[in-house]
């Protein structure tokens, strides 16, 4: 499909494939459409960014590729992983520095995902060993992560109480001015997977009486105070945010997903994010691709700005996806960790390394982190 590679980012110089096309995102302009998914990795010491993630980021830079860092914790009770980043404290911000610095280098885009995890969390990442807070005080059964190996426990939470919201409301929005200090160019809200913001969304988590639950609109108002304090902060076009209405991550479910996600992009129209980056109704538990009759088609007409979605793709489907209009821009986890040079694969439709999931949270800085070899390297 792809003719002669032009350039170190393997964009082809006649006919590129639809990934591989140009795209205009608010003020960025992107050489190609291949999106580097938010992964946990697990390789920050005591919430601190380290060294070794300037080579990790640096390695799946592109000129013109877009970049979503980790999930990065919005102050000390947003943690549920071993060695996460955070965001709320001066040191962090100085940490994420020279690794933000090292993707403009190579000219690529940089988003930060901030998160905060709720109740998926246990009284050990909790400061003072207190009880993880959440919008329900019911508890997670224990969960199998994502590589299919560690099971994480979890403790009974800690009902927000009506009064508090604000001040979580307010963690989002100093996490996002820390990111932009530290030289990010946007944050994308992680409003997704079974965390906190998703457990308000959720009616199977979400049992709250007062004005954050009941009806939908209600159990949407937290995240969107979250999203409008971040965008009076630091400014609708640095700000997106990801979403997962049809997921059930973490036991958090919904008896109407797409009445949720068509409420939501309906409602984020009016703040004109820069993004909205959509996980696909395929993908409904960690890691798991299952036959669905939902589409994320309803979200993507009604949303009036750059539309991601991520989700079990390969090149052929991403193709399709940008090719069909479904999607402007795609986002690839676990291929581009395996694949740090992944445009220059897909324009080449070379063969692509195997993901190794023994290592997706080992605290090695190089095994399965920055040691998967590039084409030149295989060849």
């Amino acid at each position: 499909m792809a003719g002669k590679v032009q350039g170190q980012n393997g964009v082809s110089a006649e006919a590129p494939i639809p990934l591989l096309t140009p795209y205009t995102l608010a003020k960025f302009q992107l050489s190609h459409r291949v999106v580097l998914a938010p992964l946990t990795r697990q390789r920050s010491w005591n919430n601190v960014p380290q060294p070794h993630a300037i080579l990790y980021y640096s390695q799946r830079t592109t000129k013109g590729g877009l970049l979503i860092a980790e999930g990065t914790g919005v102050s000390d009770t947003a943690q549920g992983y071993p060695q996460t980043p955070g965001i709320w404290t001066k040191e962090q911000v100085e940490a994420w520095k020279p690794i933000v610095d090292a993707v403009h280098a190579k000219g690529g885009i940089f988003f930060c995902q901030i998160w905060h995890v709720g109740r998926v969390s246990n009284t050990g990442f909790q400061p003072n060993g207190q009880a993880p807070i959440s919008c329900t005080d019911r508890p997670l059964t224990p969960q199998t992560r994502s590589n299919g190996i560690d099971v994480a426990q979890f403790s009974t939470p800690r009902r927000l109480t009506t009064e508090e919201i604000p001040q979580v409301v307010n963690d989002f929005r100093l996490a996002a001015r820390n990111a932009i200090e530290a030289g990010f160019d946007g944050v994308e809200i992680d409003g997704a997977h079974g965390y906190l913001l998703d457990q308000f969304m959720k009616d199977q988590v979400n049992d709250r009486t007062d004005k954050y639950g009941g009806s939908l609109e209600n159990r949407c108002r937290f995240p969107l105070e979250v999203v409008e304090a971040i965008v009076d902060e630091i400014g609708a076009d640095k700000v997106g945010i990801r979403l997962s209405p049809f997921a059930n991550y973490s036991e958090a479910g919904d008896s109407n997903p797409e009445a949720l996600g068509l409420y939501m992009v309906e409602s984020l129209n009016k703040y004109r994010l820069v993004y909205c980056h959509m996980v696909e109704p395929r993908m409904k538990t960690v890691g798991e691709k299952y036959e669905s009759p939902h589409s994320l088609l309803p979200m993507r007409k009604a949303f009036r700005g750059t539309f991601i979605v991520a989700g079990g793709y390969d090149r052929e489907d991403g193709n399709n996806a940008v090719a069909e209009n479904r999607a402007d821009l795609v986002a690839y986890g676990r291929v581009f960790l395996a694949n740090p040079d992944l445009p220059k694969r897909f324009a080449l439709n070379a063969p692509l390394n195997e993901y190794n999931k023994e290592t997706f949270y080992t605290p090695d800085p190089n095994v399965g982190y920055t040691d998967y070899p590039f084409l030149e390297d295989t060849e």
